[in-house]
């Protein structure tokens, strides 16, 4: 059981202090809830200059003045919210393009600001973008984050005790809100999720999209969340809720901006002209999609695709907060026209690959590795492992390459 009884270290924070030595701008960008203002305070000495515009006073005074706004003369200025006020940004330009000092402003948001049609300035050469998910189960547990570097090592602990399905289970239903960690009640927890996602569709959404139909966009959030890893079939999503297909497709791209939702594009380095081209669709964080399907964990342990798309979403999670810390490494899906699919695809710069697969069953089979070992001898240019994550205990080879790894391991450190 995951407890938050206290300020833990992100594993973004190293990511930040490093960009604000090298870079005039940066921007800490996640969903609300996520922590963003906490590892502000944590990484920045109390003499910085805080502003955030969910304060009323302050919005007016940067909507009414943005140059006087963004006057900084020494310290670094943290700006929270940043989406409320894009006006803000040509400012910011135009005080950096005249001092190329590092570490001016560091500005947080809870929307993706780059790809708000209101934003038409670039602060391109200037800005580093840093995601902010929200905690992963190693950064609760204080661990650092190394299955990256053990699966392209292929190097494991051959154990990992402690984890079974229902603990696993338990971690995915709480999800990473350091709120909704703290709630041991099942039917709380829900409530706070959906009470979270009332208030953004409420509030925040206002902030980047002109939404007309609140109905249709509630709705859509359930419809979305059941979607979670698996091809989106917008067209079906747009019959079933009586919207028009390009209304739907800007509903989600306002979800995804507000980090609700994520898509992972499909790996596409290859010849092999069946491959499909669509991205997969992830909800951002397991607790919430359970909490907005109206699942219960007993319900879920025993119904096969209930528990295959919460192991698989999980592991999204926690890969995704770990591909991002760095740019070493960059985060796919493979599906072909021939029906093979790899969960994830993770290369490394240097062109070598891991696939992974996530299954919630507490056994692996060889027949589990059967895509990934296809992709290895027919699509792999470069060295490509195969893993297999597991609800059990141990570590187990089953061919070269190919190992069935425990859940766990996204999280305990090397031994």
């Amino acid at each position: 059981m995951l407890i938050m009884d206290k300020e833990y270290p992100r594993w973004q924070s190293e990511s930040v202090k490093k960009a604000l030595k090298i870079r005039r701008v940066v921007i800490v960008s996640g969903a609300r809830q996520s922590g963003k203002t906490t590892l502000s305070n944590q990484i920045l000495s109390n003499d910085c200059i805080y502003r955030t515009l969910d304060d009323p006073g302050l919005l007016a005074a940067a909507l009414e003045d943005p140059k006087g706004f963004v006057k900084n003369p020494s310290q670094t200025m943290v700006i929270d919210e940043i989406q409320k006020a894009p006006a803000l940004l040509p400012a910011i330009k135009q005080v950096v393009d005249n001092d190329n000092r590092p570490g001016q402003y560091l500005l947080t948001g809870s929307a993706n600001i780059q790809t708000l049609p209101s934003v038409s300035e670039s602060l391109a050469g200037r800005v580093k973008n840093i995601r902010l998910r929200p905690f992963t189960v190693g950064e609760v547990l204080g661990k650092s984050p190394s299955f990256l570097k053990r699966a392209f090592a292929a190097d494991f602990p051959v154990k990992i005790p402690g984890y079974g399905k229902e603990s696993l289970f338990d971690l995915a239903f709480r999800g990473g809100y350091p709120e909704a960690v703290r709630i041991n009640d099942g039917h709380d927890r829900k409530e706070w999720h959906k009470d979270y996602v009332s208030s953004l569709i409420e509030r925040d959404l206002r902030d980047i999209a002109n939404i007309r139909r609140q109905a249709s966009l509630r709705e859509l959030v359930g419809v979305l969340a059941s979607w979670s890893a698996k091809f989106m079939d917008v067209s079906g999503i747009s019959a079933s809720l009586a919207v028009s297909k390009a209304t739907v497709e800007s509903y989600m791209n306002a979800l995804v901006s507000l980090y609700l939702f994520d898509r992972v594009p499909p790996w596409l380095r290859t010849d092999y002209d069946r491959v499909g081209r669509r991205p997969k669709f992830y909800a951002a964080d397991t607790g919430m999609m359970a909490s907005i399907l109206g699942w219960n964990a007993k319900e879920a342990y025993l119904d096969p695709d209930r528990s295959g798309k919460l192991a698989e979403t999980f592991a999204f999670h926690e890969l995704a907060a770990q591909v991002e810390l760095d740019g070493q490494y960059a985060l796919y899906q493979y599906r072909d026209r021939e029906k093979r699919e790899i969960d994830f695809i993770i290369e490394h710069n240097d062109g070598s690959m891991v696939g992974v697969e996530a299954k919630a069953g507490q056994s692996v089979s060889k027949g589990d590795f059967g895509h990934m070992e296809w992709f290895k001898d027919n699509i792999a240019k470069k060295p490509f492992k195969g893993i297999v994550l597991y609800t059990g205990e141990d570590t187990l080879s089953f061919g070269k390459d190919m190992l069935a790894v425990p859940m766990a391991s996204l999280w305990a450190e090397m031994r």
